[in-house]
């Protein structure tokens, strides 16, 4: 008696079908915050049953979960990229401000983004992962700027923990003006940025 053999799952099938949850969740997310999104909306907006979201993923968390180890996916390649690229480090610095502040002015990104950062402040399981991400993005700047190539490698742990954190706060911190002031655009946020930045990349 021949055995019924098991259905194999297409991996790139399997792939394609959490990219349409997790980009539907962040739709519900962004319109309808995070409680007022439930699996039935999103199921609803990824067109496919809840039993098969199911099948994905084990709850909404897992799903924030998801949307926020992709964006660590995003960081990894966008410090991979200016590792690679040869040449003066602090010039490469200065022009990935411009995906910078494409990423944070955007409208939709802002919205998931605050909702995210809402909810980790109740859930303690998001905010582990918030920070976990944020720590990971820290460390990828330590090690560019401890490399041959930076203009301030010698700084005590200290100094250069501190220049990081303001860098990080320059960043996130346009998320919230683009809230506060819908108005603002990237050549105005640029014109300072970048001249800041490179403050903070030079020795003083």
């Amino acid at each position: 008696m021949k055995e019924k053999s098991k259905r194999q799952t297409d991996p790139a099938l399997a792939q394609a079908r959490r990219d349409q949850v997790l980009c539907a969740a962040a739709d519900c997310f962004r319109r309808k915050g995070y409680h007022g999104a439930g699996m039935a909306e999103i199921s609803k907006t990824a067109g496919m049953s809840a039993g098969h979201i199911y099948n994905f993923f084990a709850s909404k968390e897992a799903i924030i979960e998801s949307i926020i180890e992709q964006d660590m996916e995003k960081v990894f390649s966008i410090f991979q990229e200016y590792e690679d690229q040869p040449g003066d480090l602090v010039t490469i610095l200065l022009d990935g401000l411009d995906y910078a502040v494409d990423h944070h002015t955007d409208v939709n990104q802002g919205a998931l983004d605050l909702e995210m950062f809402a909810e980790a402040a109740r859930n303690d399981k998001v905010a582990e992962q918030l920070r976990k991400s944020d720590c990971y993005a820290r460390e990828k700047m330590r090690n560019l700027l401890l490399s041959e190539r930076s203009l301030i490698k010698d700084l005590s742990a200290t100094e250069l923990e501190s220049r990081i954190e303001v860098m990080f706060a320059m960043i996130n911190g346009i998320t919230l003006r683009k809230t506060l002031n819908p108005h603002v655009d990237k050549a105005t946020l640029l014109l300072a940025l970048r001249p800041a930045m490179r403050v903070l990349l030079v020795p003083f």
